[in-house]
């Protein structure tokens, strides 16, 4: 991993109103005070109501580390961030920060835990610019806080007649809205955020990346505890040798590259023509089951697109394509009755899910869907060849670069189930993963299907001033 950066990058105060009282030095306090943003890369309540966000993890985890419960300042803009930070409001920034020279008040940036590139992002319903001269007479924003205004400020003069402004905002979302709506021509934004984009906002796409990449990572005030650095330093030193670190990016955004823009948008459109027949179905059955109906729904989409006629080649059938085994097990009369199918399908998807009742999750989850199209018995197999690899079965971001191997013959030979098609079952419960995704920001929240993590965390929102 990469070694703590002391990085002193300078920054232009905003006005905002941070908490009254600055946080007490970290030696001397309970908790750990984090500042954050809303935002899909940073720190948001998922489909079923928790916290979550990479930044959100990340903290979490590092204050139980150094023995701290963790309170979390969530402010409106990121403008706000680094001048809350510098007033010691808190005792890091964790708000998806680049390593950067052009921000302007003297902070620390920790180590770099997520490699990113920027893009300018552009309407792909008009033609895109190709270069900074393309810009020219077009219209180009950024989110306040992340430096951004050096570059445009720079761009402006190389392309005559474009106008350029950095908003107040917590991220990119709503600027990229804007610009999917055709408000804007285009926006400055790194890879994460336009990847997260595309799942809601399908006719987005990169205009040209800028040269080079960025790393991610936390700000500290210039004279944070020189213990607290250090702390970090090997918090992230731990995480990236022992897989945790890999984990969390690839649940943030591991499966955001799977869809095309086409695929997304016919997605959408199901989504309002479509799912309104079978809903109160899929609902019955996250009732049933305590598995959040979406999840349930998007498995449906990715197995027939939500057709209850649906007939594969090998005889599988229905709304949730069951074969005819399962089907008799789960006492269905008629596999091409979208009530039965969605049913008994989220049945079976529940008892795959009681079998990994071992593995953490969300990791048990998309092990479990890769189960629905794997068998049980040949992903319990590629588990088991996974821990021959040194390779952990507990882990989906570990099993997903595994099961591929599995069609193999090298591989096969090793497995008592033989050759599988273990790369379809991945980018089968990629795709499932994104759908529901789309689904929990679409459609009304569900309870949890699972427990969060018992971790001390308070969460404040100060009054906007």
């Amino acid at each position: 991993m990469r070694a703590l950066l002391c990085l002193v990058v300078p920054l232009a105060l905003a006005a905002c109103k941070a908490p009254e009282k600055p946080a007490p030095p970290i030696t001397q306090s309970t908790e750990l005070v984090v500042i954050t943003v809303d935002g899909p890369a940073t720190y948001y309540h998922d489909a079923e109501g928790r916290h979550a966000g990479l930044e959100f993890d990340l903290a979490a985890m590092f204050a139980a580390e150094i023995g701290k419960s963790v309170r979390f300042v969530v402010v409106p803009r990121l403008s706000e961030v680094l001048p809350a930070l510098h007033k010691h409001s808190a005792h890091l920034a964790a708000a998806g920060f680049t390593v950067t020279k052009l921000l302007s008040e003297p902070v620390y940036m920790g180590p770099i835990y997520h490699v990113v590139q920027h893009h300018v992002v552009y309407n792909s319903d008009y033609n895109p610019p190709r270069d900074i001269a393309g810009l020219a007479g077009k219209s180009v924003r950024a989110v306040a806080g992340n430096g951004y205004g050096a570059i445009l400020r720079d761009w402006a003069q190389q392309a005559p007649g474009m106008s350029w402004s950095e908003e107040q905002a917590a991220d990119e979302d709503a600027l990229l809205g804007r610009l999917a709506n055709g408000e804007i021509d285009a926006v400055l934004t790194n890879s994460s955020h336009l990847d997260v984009s595309r799942h809601f906002y399908p006719n987005l796409g990169s205009a040209f990346p800028l040269e080079g990449h960025a790393g991610l990572a936390w700000a500290f005030p210039i004279d944070a505890d020189p213990w607290l650095l250090e702390r970090a330093g090997v918090f992230f030193r731990r995480i990236a040798g022992d897989g945790t670190l890999d984990r969390l990016i690839d649940r943030y955004f591991g499966h955001m590259k799977r869809l095309t823009a086409t695929d997304v948008e016919t997605f959408l459109q199901k989504t309002q023509l479509v799912l309104p027949n079978f809903r109160e179905y899929f609902r019955l059955a996250g009732e049933i089951t305590g598995i959040d109906w979406r999840l349930l729904a998007a498995l449906g989409y990715q197995e027939s697109q939500w057709n209850p006629l649906a007939t594969s080649p090998t005889g599988v059938r229905g709304l949730m394509m069951l074969t005819a085994d399962t089907a008799d097990r789960l006492m269905v009369t008629d596999r091409l009755d979208p009530r039965q199918s969605i049913l008994a399908g989220s049945r079976y998807f529940a008892d795959l899910k009681d079998q990994l009742d071992s593995v953490p999750e969300p990791d048990r989850t998309w092990l479990a869907l890769a189960a629905y199209n794997l068998g049980m018995g040949h992903l319990q197999g590629g588990r088991q060849l996974a821990r021959s690899l040194k390779l952990d079965p507990n882990s989906w971001a570990a099993m997903k670069k595994m099961l591929p191997l599995m069609s193999r013959p090298e591989y096969a030979a090793r497995l008592k189930s033989g050759a599988a098609r273990g790369g379809e079952a991945v980018i089968l419960t990629e795709n499932i993963r994104t759908y529901y995704q789309i689904l929990s920001r679409v459609e009304p929240p569900a309870r949890p299907s699972y427990p969060a993590p018992r971790l001390n965390v308070t969460v404040e929102k100060p009054s906007p001033g």
